[in-house]
């Protein structure tokens, strides 16, 4: 007798996506509008893998999905210049195609929360763009959703209009500067309410505290950053590791299994 196993094949595309615009919408912080045939096949939660328009730059750059416009093939991303490559992506400009590979990884599941019920989404810092389509999607499903997103001070909030479109918004910065003063979990510890699912994306330390709090929750998923080589899952450069595993160690692969994963299962 014999034995297969199936795995999972995804298809992973690469366009030459046209930027649309772009615009910085906080100190070092862009929003990049890019059309092309691969929006299609975009899902919320996902990310691209973008090259830089620099030969002496070999490695792509993964940047998460923020928003989707379906009838226009346009999807919105939101990134940070940490160093040379970015800084190369913030200066392109309209008209001007972008290697782009993807869409990759697997997003927030929306599918099991209905209409009536009420969502929690977590963001920190640049972590608050990929949560933008999925509360605009939760809204259309009839959910109800609020958002509590924490930023170092004033200067670094960004997309609190887009998520206050879609719910009730709570605001924190480190310094009080703006909203209230504190972290995320100045808010949601505070909260005499059990959400029905919890979306988070951000920080370490932000992702700790919702991986901790909502440990055993049936629906709630933190969407985790790695360092990425390949983007396909062949080189294991972002591995992190499953949780209680006593007599083997197994890796799971944030580009490929991730970049979500239910709280609990991995160690954060």
């Amino acid at each position: 007798m014999t034995f297969c196993s199936i795995e999972r094949v995804v298809m992973i595309l690469i366009e030459d996506l046209t930027v649309v615009s772009q615009r910085e919408i906080a100190p070092r912080i862009f929003e990049m509008v890019l059309k092309g045939e691969m929006v299609a096949d975009m899902q919320l939660g996902q990310f691209v893998h973008l090259k830089v328009p620099d030969p002496s730059k070999l490695l792509r750059r993964p940047i998460s999905i923020s928003e989707i416009d379906y009838n226009k093939n346009e999807a919105t991303i939101v990134y940070r210049v940490e160093h040379e490559g970015t800084a190369i992506l913030s200066k392109m400009v309209a008209g001007q195609t972008i290697d782009t590979m993807g869409p990759q990884g697997n997003g927030f599941d929306i599918s099991i929360i209905e209409a009536g019920q009420k969502a929690l989404l977590v963001g920190g810092g640049i972590g608050v763009p990929p949560l933008v389509e999925t509360a605009k999607q939760l809204k259309a499903k009839g959910v109800e959703v609020v958002s509590v997103i924490g930023f170092a001070n004033k200067n670094a909030v960004i997309l609190e209009d887009k998520l206050r479109a879609c719910g009730d918004v709570y605001v924190t910065t480190d310094d009080g500067s703006y909203g209230i003063k504190g972290y995320v979990s100045t808010v949601i510890d505070n909260f005499d309410w059990t959400p029905d699912a919890v979306y988070s994306c951000g920080a370490p330390g932000m992702l700790k505290y919702v991986d901790s709090k909502f440990e055993n929750h049936p629906h709630a998923y933190v969407s985790m950053e790695a360092r990425m080589a390949c983007g396909m899952g062949a080189c294991y450069a972002c591995v992190v590791h499953v949780k209680r595993r006593k007599r083997m160690l197994k890796n799971l692969r944030v580009c490929e299994e991730g970049p979500v994963f239910p709280t609990g299962k991995v160690i954060v």
